[in-house]
């Protein structure tokens, strides 16, 4: 695992933390990571888009929200909000001009709020938008499919509820306080408008997000350039060579426009 090339030390809406960044120089437009729910940016479509970056000599950022990876905090205390926090933060430290925001399940998500968050503030969008395997809304629109009724009773009688993950990373928790958060910050209840174009990419067998979920994002963006590139044999984590040539490419494509 990559050690940080810089420390943050930030306070979001539930806690104080260090977030680690690993950031490299260049020039614009620079890329901008963001990873999904219990991943961490030292995973193979991270490191993809940082050795892109390095082959255009373009900047680029990658950052572990709290309590995940290498930065420190308690995940029990996270949310949607906080992590949105972390990453506005990281973005105002260190990206410098136009930013291809890069967002991976969880991350495509985080990726929406945060371009939200620039127009919101009077900021330019993000220069475009790579969103993979998006986990868009997944609180309120993936979860309920996961879910029974007992065990949403558990999570609002005890507070989370533990699943194992099929990834072998240790067990997912989700918080009643998560998914709450999450349902507040819920996108696909309107049309989508970021401003910037869109490139989604999506594996036709992903277990975790459904294709059809991805196709409803892709219906909710009626004012920008949004296309959809589908992987037939392709799983949620899209991180085989084949998948991250597909993914730099995207990017290449962008960053050249």
């Amino acid at each position: 695992m990559q050690k940080p090339t810089h420390w943050i030390e930030h306070q979001n809406q539930h806690s104080t933390h260090k977030l680690a960044v690993l950031h490299q120089g260049g020039q614009t437009p620079g890329l901008f990571w963001l990873g999904g729910f219990m991943s961490n940016m030292c995973g193979g479509k991270a490191i993809a888009m940082a050795a892109l970056a390095q082959e255009l000599g373009l900047a680029s950022t990658r950052f572990d929200y709290a309590a995940h990876g290498q930065s420190s905090g308690d995940f029990r205390d996270q949310t949607i909000s906080s992590w949105l926090a972390d990453a506005v933060a990281v973005y105002q430290r260190f990206a410098d001009g136009p930013q291809i925001l890069v967002g991976s399940s969880m991350g495509a998500w985080i990726a929406l709020l945060l371009n939200q968050y620039l127009l919101e503030h009077g900021h330019p969008p993000a220069k475009a938008l790579v969103l993979i395997a998006p986990g868009v809304d997944f609180t309120k629109r993936l979860l309920p499919q996961r879910f029974a009724p007992e065990d949403f009773a558990k999570l609002d009688r005890d507070g989370e509820l533990r699943r194992e993950s099929r990834y072998g990373d240790g067990p997912y928790i989700y918080t009643k306080k998560l998914v709450e958060d999450g349902n507040a910050n819920s996108l696909l209840d309107a049309p989508l408008k970021t401003g910037a174009p869109v490139h989604i990419i999506h594996g036709g067998e992903d277990p975790d997000v459904p294709l059809s979920h991805a196709q409803e994002i892709y219906r909710h963006f009626l004012h920008d350039d949004a296309r959809f590139t589908l992987v037939p044999d392709g799983d949620h984590r899209l991180s085989r060579p084949e998948d991250l040539a597909l993914l730099q490419s995207i990017i290449r494509s962008f960053a050249s426009e």
